[in-house]
């Protein structure tokens, strides 16, 4: 009978991990890092926080945009689902800094912000459109439909 070292897939390891390793160049993750960080002006979100003297501090707008903008491309449109994805998805925790928001935070972020994150998430569309990440494709959150042809329109 033929000795087969024995399978371990459903064993559990610690090994340590460095965030910035795990987002790598080329990917739609890194180009979503650099795009937010980067390219697109956050300080819209800055009326909405008046907690320098008192209160808890806020989530940073960024990492609210980087993680609900790779929920919505993988499909998550759950703010629990993005906020599970947080605590147990490398890619999720890399993207975040391993901040791990309750999803109540996510979904009141969407809500109140959304203003102000429709337009970034239509600049991000350009982007990259500009720079050949995506394909000529339709993509639907919320109800809204953009179609990427040489304009962004809403339908």
């Amino acid at each position: 009978m033929a000795n087969y070292k024995p399978d371990l897939s459903c064993q559990n390891k610690f090994i340590p991990i460095n965030f910035a390793e795990q987002i790598l160049p080329g990917t739609f993750e890194y180009a979503l890092c650099y795009i937010v960080e980067n390219k697109l002006d956050l300080s819209g979100f800055d009326a909405w926080y008046h907690n320098d003297k008192t209160g808890a501090a806020a989530y940073s707008p960024a990492v609210m945009l980087k993680i609900i903008l790779l929920g919505y491309a993988h499909g998550l449109i759950s703010s629990r689902r993005i906020a599970k994805a947080c605590e147990d998805n490398i890619l999720f925790m890399s993207v975040s800094g391993d901040v791990q928001p309750h999803f109540t935070s996510i979904a009141a972020f969407v809500a109140k912000m959304h203003e102000q994150i429709e337009p970034l998430f239509t600049q991000v569309l350009m982007i990259c459109d500009e720079e050949d990440l995506i394909g000529r494709n339709m993509f639907a959150i919320d109800g809204w439909h953009f179609i990427l042809t040489k304009e962004v329109e809403c339908k």
